[in-house]
């Protein structure tokens, strides 16, 4: 068995203005670090269609990106979703494509065709709301993969990860009221987006919060997952599990002040994958969420992936 690599060139078509930080150079870098690793199955990442979008999305919201925003970037080249998001013509396909190989990665896995795969897309997905886009993110990529699982295979237990710097604020919207879906977040606290307390727990405590100050490192990341976020995921016992792998808690981030470095990233994959072997003969799926750093991304990435790899 394997690790597979889902992406597409759609994705690096999602341009962003001049100067933004979430920009395509972010993917060219970690898929040119992802050529030295001999071994990993590579894939080409479908289409979500609208059908998979409604699992965690407003019809209004899929609307008004596909559509009303689609036809005015196309018209205009970028038009701005919010004050930090922006659309180019380019910006469906993408957005299709981002979670249609969370999707496609899931199906592979469960199919027993790869042990794990990481999806490298844009744009990223976990600020996605239910009801709208937000933070550079247009749809939640691994909620509708989560969704997606449990409609199509009956799972009743799935979790999502998620070690970006910022808040999955979307995820944790989408997730809130289903005591099916799990979510346990580090980040960055003060932070954008201003959500991720601990007293945020969900219907059902299904909302795992462990917020870290401005210039924790390795120490205080790695007991929050040791303490927290491990001992929530075992009780849980997923039958699958998601890793929303934002990068940008990296030392060398322009967009925040955390301290780690790339062996935190590969050291809390191998300890998720380790819980996830133990639940669920090791279904994980990973998808790219933050980092901005070029240098620093591509080499946690593929730090990352070389972790996958190893489980």
């Amino acid at each position: 068995m394997t690790t597979a690599l889902y992406t597409h060139p759609a994705c690096l078509g999602h341009e962003t203005p001049p100067g933004h930080p979430e920009s395509a150079d972010r993917l060219r870098a970690i898929l040119e670090e992802l050529q030295g690793i001999s071994g990993l199955s590579r894939e080409e990442a479908p289409p979500a269609s609208r059908s998979d979008l409604a699992r965690a999305h407003d019809p209004a919201l899929i609307e008004r990106v596909l559509v009303t925003l689609a036809e005015e970037a196309a018209r205009e080249h970028f038009v701005r979703v919010d004050a930090d998001t922006a659309m180019s013509a380019g910006s469906p396909e993408a957005a299709l494509r981002a979670a249609g190989a969370v999707i496609a990665a899931a199906d592979a896995v469960m199919a027993g065709k790869v042990t794990n795969a990481f999806c490298a897309v844009r744009p990223p997905g976990h600020h996605a709301e239910r009801k709208r886009a937000m933070g550079f993110c247009l749809f939640n990529n691994v909620a509708i993969g989560s969704i997606h699982l449990r409609d199509t295979y009956g799972l009743n237990r799935i979790a999502v990860i998620d070690f970006d710097v910022h808040h999955g604020n979307g995820t944790q919207d989408i997730f809130w009221n289903d005591p099916d879906l799990f979510y346990a977040s580090t980040h960055q606290w003060p932070l954008y987006p201003g959500t991720g307390q601990p007293s945020e727990k969900g219907v059902a405590n299904n909302i795992l919060n462990a917020p870290l100050p401005p210039g924790a490192g390795s120490e205080a990341f790695r007991a929050a997952f040791l303490k927290i976020v491990l001992p929530a995921l075992d009780s849980f016992a997923p039958e699958f599990v998601f890793i929303s792998a934002g990068f940008d808690a990296h030392r060398a981030d322009p967009l925040a002040e955390l301290r780690l470095t790339e062996d935190d990233f590969a050291w809390a994959t191998r300890e998720i994958c380790a819980l996830a072997a133990k639940h669920c003969s090791g279904r994980v799926v990973s998808a790219l969420e933050g980092g901005y750093d070029l240098d620093a991304l591509a080499r946690s990435a593929g730090a990352h992936v070389r972790a996958l790899m190893e489980a």
